[in-house]
């Protein structure tokens, strides 16, 4: 009943495990600073859908998401879809409608299947590959980049910053095999210079503004080639999340094992250091690798609370036996927040999307716009 509304606007079709939507921010972000009405499309959301929808930054409106709700409603349960599939449908309708110069598109699953492959886009990206939602894409990596590149599109460039030579080989084989040119690889353990400076925090965006780079190098006109250096407008990109600094607290989404690494790496090397002592509030998924992901944060902090999130599916949240005798365990999401606060220098807030949003929701002035 749309048509194809993705069709109405040029894209930019970005994916990987980790960093893709720092990425789709740097790029949306040197976009919008061009002139350009730009619209961007990621997922999930912390506190409310209309985030997820964006035109130059602002999100899609309450009564706009309602309307397209009930006009697809018929079809989205006629054909069994999936809350992200009706979403991207709402999506790219309500970009069209918002009449958007271009498009940054985020992948939500995977890639060759995500609900998002529908576009033939100016460029491809795929940031980098970890293990992540094991139950649908498997534990092989190699399987996980061959499902990922599968974004890739016939004449399209196609960049990836994957760093693993055998997984980045794999990327490339997959990318080539769909047709894609050229094919660039973005070395990502790039040290930046001393006088760059990021929007967003930690030394892990420096990867993410490379690729996010490469692709603005890779469009056509008039929308690139932006130049030798990073843009000027990396500098004040945004995504709320992201190691975002409010105060004394630290929001980051870590929803994986990768994620997880990136979060304690950036605690321990943060310029200025950080205010001691590190309260960290954590929550996760039951289904994830729980137990590696904080024992990977524990020795970056000095105390470490685990508590489930009020938006968390109930078949995903914990119980006093699932948890080790020895690990600080609050089920309790308000009294969690509270507690954490107390004699800490710096609270920082971190694992799933429904971790970090409640937070945001619940902590005055810090949800979102949208």
């Amino acid at each position: 009943m749309l048509g194809r509304p993705e069709r109405h606007f040029p894209t930019i079709h970005i994916g990987g495990t980790n960093g893709k939507g720092s990425t789709c921010a740097f790029v949306a972000h040197e976009l919008e600073t061009q002139g350009w009405r730009v619209g961007l499309y990621a997922s999930p959301h912390l506190v409310s859908p209309t985030e997820r929808v964006t035109v130059n930054g602002v999100p899609i409106s309450e009564a706009a998401f309602t309307q397209w709700t009930a006009e697809l409603r018929p079809h989205i349960e006629r054909l069994d879809a999936s809350f992200f599939e009706a979403t991207t449908a709402i999506a790219f309708a309500d970009l069209a409608a918002r009449g958007v110069d271009i498009a940054v598109i985020e992948v939500g699953l995977g890639g060759r299947l995500d609900a998002t492959n529908v576009l033939t886009p100016l460029v491809s990206a795929v940031t980098k590959i970890a293990l992540e939602h094991t139950d649908y894409l498997g534990n092989d990596l190699k399987g996980i980049a061959r499902e990922k590149a599968g974004i890739a599109k016939p004449k399209v460039p196609f960049i990836t910053g994957e760093s693993n030579p055998e997984i980045q080989a794999e990327l490339v084989k997959e990318a080539k095999r769909r047709g894609a040119e050229p094919i660039i690889t973005v070395d990502t353990t790039l040290r930046a210079r001393r006088d760059t400076h990021l929007g967003l925090r930690g030394r892990h965006q420096i990867a993410n503004a490379l690729v996010a780079h490469a692709v603005l190098n890779a469009l056509p006109k008039p929308f690139g080639p932006v130049g030798k250096s990073f843009p000027a407008s990396f500098a004040d990109a945004y995504i709320p999340g992201r190691f975002e600094v409010r105060g004394k607290w630290i929001f980051d989404v870590a929803h994986n094992p990768d994620g997880m690494n990136v979060v304690a790496a950036a605690i321990l090397s943060a310029d200025p250091p950080l205010p001691r002592p590190v309260h960290a509030l954590v929550g996760i998924r039951n289904d994830k690798d729980w137990r590696g992901m904080l024992e990977t944060l524990r020795p970056a902090v000095d105390k470490l609370v685990l508590t489930v999130p009020p938006s968390i599916p109930v078949m995903q949240r914990w119980s006093l036996e699932d948890v080790d005798a020895l690990l600080h365990f609050d089920p309790d999401f308000a009294h969690a927040l509270d507690d954490i606060q107390v004699g800490a220098g710096t609270v920082v807030v971190t694992g799933s999307f429904h971790t970090v949003g409640d937070a945001m929701a619940r902590l005055p002035g810090f949800a979102p716009v949208g």
